[in-house]
């Protein structure tokens, strides 16, 4: 943790719906005019599109039944937390982007699914921003949870994250759902064993819970909407947080634990907003002090 170089990082699966808390945090630094060095977890693979599809053939060809994305060894973790504490540190650090399709690769010449070359963060960010699959992932080499200052998770309950990635790789991507199936159960170890554990190391968690049947997600023909579900959301250490105020700035909110709110899911991103507009304040007004000394 660092008050000149602070970071903040989202972490949850695919599908989760880690996107759209990073879209909020956008509004947020555009609004308090903070300068943010944005660091997309898929650039930490190990492995581009091509290749990671002949190390998953060799690895099933080896009776290797689980080899995903999700886990240490198709992953740069040790990569990943010398980056948060460089940055700490210094202010910088290296990264690269992963390109996903062909609107982000046209700029850099590259096919999609590639990585660009690995550069220097700009120097004079405000704070280090990543949104991605390992946030907060502990192991016996890397603690790269120990790091950011503020770590956010993004866990829907499993059926509806089963059914945001059913419809996204099926719609945008033209996945069948026999394939998008098999990569879920493919990962299943490795969300186990990485995913869900970060989810004891977040500063905050937001849940959506839907209130309709999602009993089988791989019929459903849509995704529930905002209005169909609530959120809750926990925070590991309530203490500073002003519960009373956001339950009269959000209608139906009520809690169901002492460090827990549950707001409808419409007013999710106003609950974010109202959350963490007061971190990043308190963030910035440490860094100006740490600066000043």
């Amino acid at each position: 943790m660092s008050e000149r170089h602070p970071i903040i990082a989202i972490t949850g699966s695919s599908g989760a719906g880690t996107t759209s808390v990073t879209r909020t945090f956008e509004n947020i630094f555009r609004r308090e005019n903070v300068n943010a060095a944005i660091i997309e977890g898929d650039s930490f693979h190990r492995y581009d599109r091509k290749e990671m599809k002949l190390k998953a053939a060799e690895a099933e060809k080896a009776g290797n039944n689980n080899f995903s994305h999700f886990g240490a060894e198709n992953n740069l973790f040790p990569e990943l937390e010398t980056l948060f504490r460089d940055y700490a540190t210094t202010g910088t650090g290296k990264r690269r982007k992963y390109l996903h399709d062909m609107e982000e690769a046209a700029p850099y010449k590259q096919e999609p699914g590639t990585f660009t070359p690995w550069e220097d963060v700009p120097a004079n960010t405000d704070l280090l921003f990543y949104e991605g699959l390992h946030g907060a992932v502990v192991t016996p080499e890397v603690n790269i949870a120990q790091h950011p200052d503020l770590l956010i998770g993004v866990v829907p309950v499993i059926n509806l994250e089963w059914i945001q990635k059913l419809y996204r790789d099926k719609k945008q991507r033209g996945y069948s759902t026999e394939a998008v199936t098999d990569t879920i159960l493919r990962r299943m170890p490795d969300y186990v064993n990485y995913i869900c554990p970060q989810f004891m190391h977040t500063h905050v968690n937001f849940q959506r819970v839907p209130m309709v049947d999602t009993s089988n997600p791989f019929i459903a023909r849509d995704i529930p909407s905002a209005d169909e579900s609530m959120v809750v959301i926990r925070f590991s250490n309530p203490k500073g947080i002003d519960f009373q105020y956001l339950r009269n700035m959000i209608n139906d909110s009520f809690m169901s634990r002492a460090n827990t709110i549950v707001v409808p899911g419409g007013k999710m991103e106003l609950a974010m907003q109202l959350i963490f507009t007061p971190f990043v304040w308190r963030m910035m007004e440490r860094r100006k002090r740490a600066l000043a000394a």
